[in-house]
This record gives structure tokens, sequence and C-alpha cells, in this order.
């Protein structure tokens, strides 16, 4: 095989990169830099030339084995869980919410279906009579919803959230309450009767008409049924819960209706009743005490007067609670609805998935288009079901995108000569680039890196741009090879002026996007990861298969083929026959470096061919070249870089037939005689460092203008009825559902001071929506210790009665009979106990607290005997207390003896925030309850909050650290590669320099253009800089490798790069062109940033 030869040996006519500092060499301060490179440009050169001689065998195997690799697209796993997506990786919250998977299971306690109705005319008023009907009929038309699976009907009743169904010794009121339990709608029509409506559950009893909600008077119908059964349990149940005439006591929204109820407040005197009225300070449901709606659950964009009287609001909100999969599952698992389908709690999944999306279906085409008012309804489901559709790749999107490249890459590179275009060369190199992008996704799937939307509407049109900018500067460097360059040779003198930039600017962006995966968000990570293995795959490629390519269309070219139907001949070329023995006399004064020689050609037809041939007489003259603004040795007679009529070997040289005039001006040959003279003359250069220190000034001060924050709409698709719900949310409902979560590790029994102090410190946040004045405390030791007072009063007053003695309870309340029970243990096995305790002791001590050997044992009692408020408080407890039936009658001593619960590892305080609209909103919160947390944690409570909040914003506590870190470590790995390559530490600084004052500058334009920074732009700064590398490397190695003085080294840098370097930038433009059309906010961002960071 052919070498290059060593540096001190080098004819004066090749001239390598490697050469342009060779008389350095003799001299010795160089010596070893410059070994270096040219030992490893010599390695490329081996690397061509072998490929050139094996070619066929080359590309044969190189597209076998990507091809194989791009198999692996077919096990490729698309995420769509925003959970999975953009919760940090390995941080206190995923941690967290592995605890809380661990002592809850995968899924939460029940699922929100939500309506929300806004006026058409933005800015009415919906506190309306017309208004509340139409939200009515869109509710109405949503809780009707009925799916058919599995040979099975199932309706709103059968699947939704029943909190605190009531254990009823009673067997007929038992079947009667689970028929007619109510679901858990948050709706502003529980204000009227009109919310009874909504709940779908009916009895039957002899003697009466159907029971519904709609009829049914709980009072009434007890003294109906008190001669027939003891029901003075159930009695003082509905009394604690004060349920009262549930809603036939509520006035009806439409007095005209023929079924509004006789004792409805309106009922008599058919007005409409005063709606700012009926909705200050919410609603309830079925229970006065522990279902309290707060107005802003139900009522968005409220206005109040100076007297903060609600007057007028501009959104209405519903809410749907669904049961999750495995509640629906074990709720009918063993029933004989579904012993005969195989139930399982996938078949509950699928149910409730149906439901959801008829639900969303029929709500929003619940009102006529003419009405005034609109609706949007969201579901999960649905949402996951858009995140998905829209993960999958866009087989159009992609096709055009690349179609759009192949275009521009055959144009681009098409010459006037058939014979000497590369159109074909241009195609080729697409779609190698675009098998190189298939390949090295199957190599992710096969490595196990999930794909999401990122991943599938971004990148192969960002790694397709950025593979076709190496594939334009192979092809044009393979055209300008040196005179005199043997034929064999072409392929290794390519690389070997090309290799280095190719591998500099393809390693620094790999260490660009692996050091974006220093992100710890799942979505970005992944995506950093897959472009990290997609451009060493287009790296391969350009570096192995595409000089193949280029070594086949060279023996295309030297056949007189024609491009692209490469199985036809040229039918037309000229032959010039130069003889150079005629012009080897001639001398060329050393002091003149480049010449124009002017001959005078004399042409005619050989009758045997259908060549022109040019006969060169032996007389000809040299002129001198005409003045240039950059003195006589700035520029070299040689072709453009956009000139692809190469030299072939020995002394002939082929052209096109008649070349136009206008084909002669290239980009190489703007570059050469316009821009660079202008560049370089001395006032260009003070006027480009003042303006770009300009620049950086601007972009110092508006860095300090970028806010944090990413909204949820971004990261759904635009157009979407969800993107739309969304966004009505953010506006008019920015409220949150959290919990404060009580870990195990710690005794519950003696820290409850502790408890009460976290909670009233989480309470004084200014983001927590305190509960209002009438309803009763949030937190389930509140309820708990309030139930224990309770009952004692009612264990007081009766043995002060006398109705309860020590050895008999019978005659006493219900209440009082519990309280009995308790006081009497001791929590003791061998002695449980102790009926002196009766008077000697209370369940609730003077300061508030349960004595700590109580606090188990009725803790059992608690969660057996107040279903309601244990529902109401959703402590969510773990282990979960045993059942513990009571019966006031039955005196035995096992009825005496109370099973003790578990310590506990899991329960929760439930809170609302409010006014989260701003990320520092959310930030101000997160630093607020984490301090809380901190706080407990001093006391011995181990406690952290969890909600939506904490898993998606908190991510923005240490965002910019993770940013500036990636960012650090990337500038140091880039100088380190560009030392290391270019063996020249100061042109690496130099380079580094550029990129960090590129990253200042887009930093600064984000916000003077409004961008905030979240995961995805630092995605986009981090990828930036490896994206950047792609020009000033290319112009730094073409500065480095030429001889003469500054300006001659720079003009031909700029003549030689500027070609490709456009070609590169705009092939990139079009790979992100296609991006523009995203439907996700953020991807459409993506586009016009990354499009900005081209620019710079």
């Amino acid at each position: 095989m052919a070498r290059p030869p060593p540096l001190g040996e080098l004819p004066p006519d090749y001239t390598p990169p490697a050469r342009a500092a060779a008389p350095q060499i003799l001299a010795g301060s160089l010596k070893a830099p410059l070994w270096l490179r040219a030992y490893f440009q010599g390695l490329l050169f081996s690397l061509g030339c072998r490929i050139q001689r094996h070619c066929g065998k080359v590309l044969f195997l190189g597209l076998l084995a990507f091809g194989a690799l791009a198999l692996g697209l077919r096990v490729a796993i698309i995420e769509t869980d925003l959970e999975q997506l953009w919760v940090e990786v390995g941080s206190r919250v995923s941690q967290e919410l592995q605890y809380t998977k661990e002592k809850l299971g995968e899924e939460a306690a029940y699922t929100s279906q939500m309506l929300i109705q806004t006026p058409r005319q933005e800015g009415e008023n919906v506190l309306t009579p017309e208004a509340l009907r139409l939200h009515l009929q869109a509710a109405l038309t949503a809780s009707k919803v009925q799916v058919s699976l599995y040979g099975k009907s199932w309706d709103l009743n059968k699947i939704c959230y029943k909190s605190g169904v009531p254990l009823i010794e009673n067997g007929m009121i038992e079947r009667m309450i689970e028929k007619l339990f109510p679901c858990v709608i948050l709706t502003p029509l529980d204000c009227f009767w009109e919310g009874a409506k909504l709940q779908g559950g009916s009895a039957y009893l002899p003697g009466r008409p159907d029971i519904q909600w709609t009829n049914l008077d709980p009072e009434q119908l007890l003294e109906e049924l008190g001669p027939f059964a003891s029901l003075e349990g159930f009695r003082e149940l509905l009394d604690k819960a004060q349920v009262g005439q549930a809603y036939v006591g509520r006035p009806c929204l439409n007095p005209d209706d023929p079924h509004c109820p006789p004792s409805a407040p309106n009922h008599r005197s058919r007005q409409a009743p005063n709606m700012t009225q009926e909705l200050s300070g919410g609603c309830h449901g079925f229970s006065h005490k522990f279902m309290h709606w707060q107005e802003e659950l139900l009522l968005g964009g409220m206005a109040r007067d100076p007297q903060g009287q609600l007057l007028r609001a501009e959104a209405l909100q519903s809410t749907f609670l669904l049961m999750s999969p495995r509640q629906l599952y074990e709720h009918f698992r063993g029933d004989y609805q579904t012993h005969d389908i195989g139930w399982s709690e996938e078949q509950a999944g699928t149910v409730l998935q149906a439901w959801q999306r008829r639900f969303v279906q029929l709500a929003q085409e619940a009102l006529p288009e003419n009405a005034s008012q609109q609706i949007h309804a969201f579901s999960s489901t649905t949402l996951d079901d858009i995140l998905h559709a829209f993960s999958e790749v866009s087989a159009a999107r992609v096709v055009g995108g690349y179609l759009l490249m192949l275009a521009y890459a055959c144009v681009t590179m098409l010459r006037w000569d058939c014979a000497q275009s590369q159109g074909a060369v241009g195609l080729a190199g697409v779609l190698l680039v675009a098998l190189a992008v298939a390949s090295g996704l199957g190599l992710c799937a096969l490595l196990g890196i999930a794909f999401n939307a990122a991943t599938t509407q971004v990148l192969p049109f960002l790694a397709l741009g950025i593979g076709v900018d190496d594939i334009f500067l192979l092809a044009h460097a393979f055209t300008e090879a040196p005179p005199g360059t043997p034929l064999q040779e072409r392929m290794g003198e390519c690389l070997l002026r090309t290799g280095p930039s190719v591998a500099l600017t393809s390693i620094n962006n790999m260490v660009a996007f692996f050091m974006a995966a220093l992100v710890p968000i799942p979505a970005l990570r992944a995506f950093s990861l897959q472009a990290a293995i997609v451009v060493g795959c287009n790296f391969a490629a350009v570096m192995l298969i595409f000089p193949a390519v280029l070594s086949l269309d060279l023996h295309r070219r030297h056949c007189q083929r024609l491009d692209v139907l490469c199985c036809f001949s040229s039918p037309c070329s000229r032959v010039i026959q130069i003889l150079p023995q005629e012009l080897a006399d001639r001398t060329v004064p050393v002091g003149i470096a480049h010449l124009t020689a002017t001959i005078h050609a004399f042409a005619h037809c050989e009758s045997s061919s259908q060549h022109v041939v040019t006969s060169l007489p032996p007389q000809a003259h040299l002129v001198p070249p005409p003045s240039d603004p950059l003195s006589s040795e700035l520029f070299s007679p040689g072709g453009s870089t956009r000139d692809l009529l190469g030299q072939e070997e020995g002394t002939r040289q082929k052209a096109a037939c008649k070349p136009l005039p206008c084909a002669r001006w290239t980009l190489a040959h703007f570059a050469r005689h316009q821009f660079a003279p202008l560049l370089l003359q001395s006032h260009t250069k003070a006027v480009v460092l003042v303006l770009f220190g300009a620049l950086l000034g601007l972009s110092l001060y508006g860095a300090t203008l970028v806010q944090d924050g990413l909204a949820l709409t971004d990261v759904v698709p635009r157009g979407t009825k969800e993107h739309a719900f969304l966004s009505a949310q953010l506006r008019y409902f920015s409220l949150y559902e959290v919990a404060l979560v009580t870990q195990g590790g710690f005794d519950y029994a003696h820290s409850q001071r502790a408890l009460f102090d976290l909670h009233q410190h989480f309470s004084s946040l200014k983001a927590v929506l305190p509960p209002p004045a009438t309803q009763a405390p949030r937190t389930w030791l509140h309820y708990y210790r309030n139930w224990l007072q309770g009952i004692q009063a009612a264990f007081d007053q009766d043995w002060a009665a006398g109705h309860i003695t020590r050895h008999s309870y019978r005659n006493g309340s219900e209440d009082g009979a519990l309280a009995y029970k308790l006081l009497i243990q001791t929590g003791d096995a061998q002695e449980p106990l102790d009926f002196s305790q009766l008077t000697t002791r209370k369940l609730v001590d003077k300061e508030g607290l349960i004595p700590p050997e109580l606090f188990y044992l009725g803790l059992t009692v608690w969660v057996s005997s107040d279903p309601l408020g244990l529902a109401a408080s959703q402590a969510n407890f773990y282990p979960p207390p045993p059942e513990w039936l009571h019966d006031k009658y039955d005196t035995t001593g096992e009825n005496l003896r109370i099973p003790a619960a578990q310590p506990l590892e899991f329960a929760q305080f439930p809170f609302l925030l409010r006014g989260l609209q701003k990320t520092s909103d959310f930030v101000e919160a997160i630093e607020g309850a984490r301090a809380a947390c901190a706080k407990a944690g001093q006391a011995g409570v181990r406690a952290y909050p969890s909600g939506s909040p904490f898993l998606f914003w908190e991510q923005y506590l240490g965002l910019r650290r993770c940013f500036l870190l990636a960012i650090c470590i990337l500038l140091v790995c880039t100088f380190l590669v560009c030392a290391l390559l270019l063996l020249n530490p100061w042109t690496a600084g130099l380079i580094v320099l550029v990129l960090a004052v590129m990253t200042v500058e887009l930093f600064g334009i984000m916000g003077f253009l409004g961008i905030k920074l979240s995961a995805i732009p630092v995605v986009i700064l981090v990828a930036s800089v490896g994206i950047g590398v792609e020009f000033t490397v290319h112009v730094a190695l073409g500065f480095l490798t030429t001889q003469g003085s500054r300006n001659l080294r720079a003009a031909r840098a700029l003549e030689h790069t500027f070609a490709p370097v456009t070609d590169g930038a705009v092939s990139t433009l079009l790979g992100l062109l296609m991006l523009a059309g995203s439907n996700f906010d953020f991807i459409v961002r993506w586009y016009r940033y990354t499009r900005r960071a081209r620019r710079s």
C-alpha cells in the first residue's frame, strides 16, 4: 500500500495538513506535536487506501452490520408515563415515590375525571341559571356513560370511588346502602337539588317507589323504618355525618322541574336561586360534615367585592372520582357478576380506560356548537393515549424531511459535466446517514433505553442534520486532491486531510450529548444517551462506509459514466491535451508565489469519436495575477472547494462541455474574493470585535432575566382537547392536591405533639389553602382525637346518668359502649382488661394527646367505627388496622378484647396548594414544605411531601447547578479532546473560549425572548456546544494546517471550509425544519432555539 512520505521528505507539490508547520520540526519546537499529528493522519491515510482498495467489501459488510442493528427497532419501548419521564433519577423525590409505591402499591387511591366549563365569550360570568343548567347537561351526559365489555354493562355507579361505606349489621339496610351509597363527585351542582341527578344508585323497598337520591329523605326514611328494624347505630352515624335531608332539602336550580321535591326551599316560590349566594363558601356532598367542596375546587376566575363577598366567576369545574384498577378488581372479585368472565386486574383496567375514553367523548359533545358555554373534559387515559400517539414516529414527517434533504444534497452536488457530477454521492450519503440513525436507535432499543416523544419527534431530524455535515465535508475534500495524487491514494488523501476534523467534531458531539445526560430528568437523559449513540453510528458510517461510496463514485467518474444513471456513458466531454514538456523549461521566479497561465488553444473534432479535442501550441506566455486586496501571497490558483472538476492522474483534465458563466461563481469563490478580503481588514476586525463584545454584554444582562419553568401544556400536543383543558385549568384552577406523608421508623404514639406541630407548620405555608372555619380538621390525627373525645363525652354522660356501670354498658349509647371497651384495655397480653380504669383514665388527656398505651388499640376501633371520618381524613394507613365489629349487646370476653393495630409505616395528611402559577411559586412552596419536614425530622418524625408539584417542579431546585456542571465538564472535555487531536493548547483554548461565549449569548437570548429555563433548554444549550464545534474546529484546523502569514492562513481556511460549513449548516437547518410542524410546544421551541444555536 502506498503511504505518505515522511515529513522531512515531502515533495514541494505535496501539502498535507501536517506539512504546514514542517519547517518548525527542524527547529525542534513543535517536533513532537507535529509528529503525533502526522502519525494520526498517516493512520487515516492507510485506512482510506484500504477502504478504496476493498470498497465493495467494506460497503457490503457495513450495510449488513448497520442493517442488523436497525432491526433492534422491533423491540423498542415507548415510554409515555409522565412520572417515568420527568421525575429525577435517584433524587429524593424518586426515592419517596418508590417508598409510597412499596407501601400503597403502584396506583393512587382513585383517578380524577374532570369537566371545566368556560364561556365562549371570554370574561363572561358563569354564575347564571343558564350557565349552570348547561353545566348540568354536560355533567349529566357524562355521568350516564355506559360501556359494554366482557358481556357486562359498566356504568358510573359500578366503577366510581365511594368514600367511607359503613358496615351495618342489619342486612336489609346494608344492602340498601350498598346500592344507594353515592359516588364522590365534586361539583357546583351539589349546592342544588340537581346534584342528586348525577348519582345513579337506586334501591327498592316494598310499598315504596324506587329510592333514589332525587327523592330520598334519610330522616323520613328512618322514621318509616324505625318500627321494623333497630337502626339506632345507623341513625347515630347519619347524625354524626350531618346528612340531614341530603339533596331534597336544597334549592332547585330549575324550580319548574316537575320532579323538584316539595321540601326544596324554592319549590313554592318557583324562583331561581341566587347563584352567588348559594355557591359562596362552596358546596356539600350528602354529608355536610365530611364532604365540603371549597369554592376554589368549583369556581375559577372569581371576583369579590371589598367585603369579600362573591360577585362573579368565569369557570365551573366538576370532578368525578373513579376507583383504581386494583380497587375495582378487589370490589368485584368473587362477585356473581364477574364469576363467569375470569375477572382480573387487567380486565378492570381495561374497563376503566374504556369508560374514561367514552366519558371524555360524550362530555365534549354534550353542548351544541352554538351554546354560549364550552366544555373541556379530561381523563388520564385519554392523556396517555394522546402522548402515546404523538410519541409514535410520524412517517409523513420523517419521509418529508429526508426527501427534502435528499433533494438538497443531490442538487448541491450536481455539476454541469454529468461525468464529474456527484449527485449520486449526495443521495447515497443522505441514505447512509438515515441508515446510521436507524441503526443507532436500534442499538439503543437493544440496550434497553426507552424511547419518548423527544426521541421519535426530534432525534431523527437532528441526527440527520448533524450527520450530513460530515458527508459534505468529505465530498468537498475528495474533489480537491492535490495535483499529482495517484488515483489509488485519493481516498487516503481525503481522510488524511479531513479525517481529523470529522473525528474531532464527532467526538465532541458525543461528549456533548453524554454530558447532557447529567441532567437527571429521565426523558432528557434517555434522549441525550440516544443522541450520543446515534452520533457515534453516524461517525462510523461517515468514516468507514461513505469512503467506500466515494471510491465507487471515483471509479464511475474515471470510466466516464453518467451521474445517478451510472449504467450509461457520458455522451459529451472534451479532452484537453497539455504537453507538460512545453512548459518544463519555464522557470518561475521565487519571489512570485502564483502566476496565471494564459494559453491559446485550438479545437478540432475527431471524426472517429464524439470528443472535441483541444490542442495546445508550444508557445504560451505567463502573466502575473491581478492585484489582490490582501497582497499577492493570499490566494492560490487552485480550484475552489465547490469545483468538482478534480485533477485526474497524469496530465489529463476533463471538464464540462459548455459551462455557463454563472457556474463559475461558488461559495468558495465568494469566500476567497469577497468575504475574506473584507473580513480580514483591520477596521472590519475592530468592528466585529466591538459588535460581538456588545452582544456579549447584552447577553450577560439577558442571562439575569432568565426564569425557570416548563408548563404542563408544553409537553401535551397542541390542538388536542387535553391541551385546551390543561390551559383552562392552569388559568382558572391552579389547585394541587398534595399530602404530607409520615413514614415508619419512629413511634407515632409518643410523637403526637411533633405530628401536630408538623401539621401546624405545614398549614402556615402561604401556598396552603386553609380550610373554612366550619370545616373539621383535614388530618387523620385530628379526626381520631376528636372522635375519641366524642365517645369519651358520651361515656361520661352515660356514666353520670347510670346507663353505664362498671359491669354493664348495654343501657348506654353506642358511643358510650365503645368508650367503655377502650377504657378497660391495658395493652397487656396476659391481663388485657382492667375495669378499675373506667373512671381513672381518659381517652384523651388534658394536653390533647392520646395515651400511648391506647393509641393503636383506639386506632383499630376508630377505623372500624367511623368510616366517613376515616375516608375524609384520607389517611391511607399502612399496615391497615384490623377490622373489628362492635356489638353493644355482646358482652362476652372476646367482644371486649380489641386487637391492636400494627405500628404505622405510612400515613398522610392531605392539603391543597393554591396560587401556584409561576415556577418561583412552586419552588417557594417546595422549599417551605421541605423546611417543615426537616424541622419535624429534628423532633424524630420522618416525613416528606408528596404530590405533582414535588414530582415535576422539584427539579428546579438543582437544575441550574446541573446545567453549570454539565457545561463546565463539557468545556473541559472539549479542551482536552481538541488539545489532544490538534496538539495545540492555545487553539484548543481559543475554541473553548468561543464556545463559552456562544453559550452565554444563547443563554442571554433566552432571557430576551422570554424562554424559561427547564430541562429542555438545558439539553439544547449543552448540545449547542457540541454542535458549535462543527464550525469552529473546521476553521481552526484549516488555519493550523496552512502556511503563510496570519491573513493568508485565515483566508485559505475560510476558502476551504466556507462551502462545506455552509452546506452543513443548511443541511442541519433542513433537518430541523420538520420540527416546526410538531404538535408539542416544547419541540417547536426546541427547533426555534436550536436554529438560533446554529446561527450563532
